[in-house]
């Protein structure tokens, strides 16, 4: 049996848009907060700000936890390929450190496979493309994202 696994998240919104990973699979463009898995020893919070180098390429400042969302893999529309997966995500609230104008690229250290970008998308326009997890869209659009346990959710 695999272990359960930790994951943190940020949740950066900034002017009426959120900044989200853009990655592509055979079904076209998708989007994720970024962050990622904590490692043996490290808090959640230095894992979002490790993670956060690696895929926006932005040094960031963690606040509030947000949400946990659990994912079970064997439950959801891609279990022939991630039945294995049992993770906790823990989304917390964040800024990026420096003022834009001071990250010049936008690029990460060390994306994930399936990234091919960083996009500020529009709180609005979050349910007009694939975004996951999706229940987060509707608590980011009316501003209810605080303090919520998810549950197992895709």
């Amino acid at each position: 049996m695999l272990p359960i696994r930790n994951s943190a998240k940020a949740i950066i919104i900034q002017d009426e848009k959120v900044l989200l990973t853009k990655n592509k699979d055979h079904e076209g463009f998708f989007y994720l907060f970024p962050g990622g898995g904590q490692e043996h020893g490290e808090q959640l919070s230095e894992a979002l700000k490790r993670e956060c180098v690696e895929e926006i390429g932005c040094n960031i400042r963690v606040y509030d936890l947000a949400f946990v969302r659990e994912y079970i893999g064997k439950n959801h529309q891609f279990a022939e390929w991630d039945a294995h997966v049992h993770q906790v995500e823990f989304y917390f609230h964040a800024d990026i450190a420096a003022p834009l104008e001071a990250e010049v690229s936008m690029q990460g250290t060390n994306p994930d496979e399936h990234q091919v970008g960083v996009e500020w998308v529009a709180l609005s326009a979050l349910d007009q493309i694939r975004v996951y997890p999706a229940q987060l869209i509707p608590k980011l659009q009316d501003g209810s994202a605080k303090n919520v346990y998810m549950g197992d959710t895709n």
